[in-house]
């Protein structure tokens, strides 16, 4: 991690392909953040995108990060974390399906524990999707006990202490998945509130396609693996091999 408090929360947004969004985002997040009179920072991080996302957000009050190719949505935010500055970061998605308005409600939650969850009341996109995420919900609660209700809910706050002590390798879908697993091993405390979700208008969502669940799947069964062996490995006598 980067310097440790410079600010007071980072706004972490990825982005792959959302040319018809970031601006209006970014727009968004400032008017959000300028009431609040936190010393504050938003950070794009594009992810090797092909249209013109990167473009736009240069000229935007950002600090940009780009990845020359698509590593993925779990490597942006790895990258997003890295560089934030923030003594809280907080990340959400640059398509406009949240809410920025409800950010400092999230802010005042996460003042009561060492992360701030949210989860979509209604989730506004396809039925495909939808089923995905409930799928998916079962999978990680069953293999990796994280007793979340939105798991990947792009609507989160996280205190650096958390940061500074998870070691995340994601590079996908399962960044939420083992940010919060690896959180809940530690100590550190979760607190949920609702927010509001709503269709994407522009662009295209990649979180279903085949390439995009079968690396979140691999992800899934290496981390519980790994799990397995941190616990089986803690319940063993000292001076035991």
């Amino acid at each position: 991690m980067t310097e440790r408090g410079v600010v007071a929360l980072s706004v972490v947004l990825p982005a792959f392909n959302e040319a018809g969004n970031i601006a209006a985002t970014v727009q968004r997040a400032v008017a959000v953040l300028e009431p609040l009179g936190l010393s504050s920072e938003i950070i794009v991080v594009d992810d090797g995108s092909t249209d013109q996302t990167a473009t736009i957000a240069a000229g935007l009050p950002v600090r940009l990060i780009c990845h020359p190719d698509n590593l993925g949505y779990g490597a942006a935010l790895r990258s997003g974390f890295a560089a934030a500055r923030g003594e809280r970061v907080f990340f959400t998605d640059a398509d406009q399906q949240f809410d920025l308005s409800e950010l400092p409600g999230l802010l005042l939650a996460s003042s009561e524990a060492d992360i701030a969850v949210g989860y979509r009341q209604v989730r506004r996109d396809p039925l495909h999707r939808r089923l995905n995420a409930a799928a998916w919900r079962v999978l990680v609660r069953r293999l990796l006990d994280v007793p979340v209700r939105d798991i990947n809910c792009a609507f989160k706050i996280i205190h650096r202490r958390v940061l500074e002590q998870v070691t995340l390798s994601s590079t996908g879908a399962l960044i939420n998945a083992e940010l919060l697993s690896q959180a809940r091993a530690g100590g550190f405390s979760v607190v949920e509130i609702p927010v509001s979700h709503y269709p994407r208008i522009t662009g295209q969502q990649t979180g279903a396609r085949p390439a995009v669940i079968l690396r979140a799947l691999s992800e899934l069964i290496a981390l519980r693996g790994e799990a397995r062996r941190r616990f089986h490995g803690s319940d063993r006598p000292e001076g035991s091999h």
